[in-house]
């Protein structure tokens, strides 16, 4: 364990989040929440909790790193978990699903991303970690949506690797397959479970390339499949 750091994790009132968060935590960082959803039911002792937070909303996105860096005084890591995922078919579903898949998972992420890096550039370590997905690097039916989106996160996290360089900010990104949680195991009741990653493996990953020890890795797109 290394000096406190100041991490700002979103989505982390979710199961992979609320993971993530007790992970760097345990580190002994000092961490924020924001998040669209409401307070968490279980909060963590000493975690900074903005919630209701509308994540493609710059305004609100702006007042949220702005209190967080008020109280830690500064940001030196960023964790994008927030996201959501529509399984549906172009000739069956929406085209709003399409705009709203965008918006939930690049938008929100570009946005927190955009506000956070002038606090981030001045950490002597900054960190910028993004969640995209092992089913964006080839679609399957029903997943078009979901995939374009996060394959727009890749994207993302590529361009900014390449941007930073120089810098001593790294930007990478991490590509689950099937989590294993209680959401999808009552959506794919006759699957595997043990074949899925655990949000614990998600965390340990994520805790490395924030790590001291993971500076020399950026641009890197991360693949986390393996139950365990």
């Amino acid at each position: 364990m290394g000096l406190a750091r100041n991490v700002i994790i979103t989505g982390g009132f979710g199961t992979l989040g609320r993971v993530v968060v007790s992970a760097f935590v345990n580190n002994g960082d000092r961490v924020a929440v924001i998040d669209f959803a409401p307070e968490p039911e279980h909060a963590l002792d000493g975690v900074l909790n903005i919630a209701s937070v509308d994540l493609a909303d710059q305004a609100a996105v702006q007042k949220s790193v702005e209190r967080v860096v008020a109280q830690f005084g500064g940001v030196d890591v960023l964790v994008n978990i927030a996201g959501g995922f529509v399984w549906e078919t172009l000739s069956d579903g929406s085209l709003e699903t399409w705009t709203r898949m965008s918006t939930t998972n690049l938008v929100t992420n570009a946005t927190v991303t955009k506000l956070a890096l002038p606090f981030i550039r001045e950490s002597m370590g900054g960190r910028i970690i993004n969640i995209g997905a092992g089913a964006a690097i080839k679609a399957g039916a029903g997943m078009g949506a979901y995939a374009a989106s996060k394959s727009g996160v890749h994207r993302l996290t590529e361009a900014l690797a390449e941007e930073l360089a120089g810098t001593s900010v790294c930007v990478n990104a991490v590509l689950p397959s099937i989590i294993d949680t209680p959401a999808n195991r009552a959506d794919m009741p006759g699957e595997d479970f043990s074949q899925w990653v655990k949000p614990e493996a998600i965390a340990d990953v994520i805790l490395f390339i924030a790590s001291h020890e993971a500076r020399s890795i950026s641009g890197a797109l991360i693949p986390v499949t393996r139950g365990a």
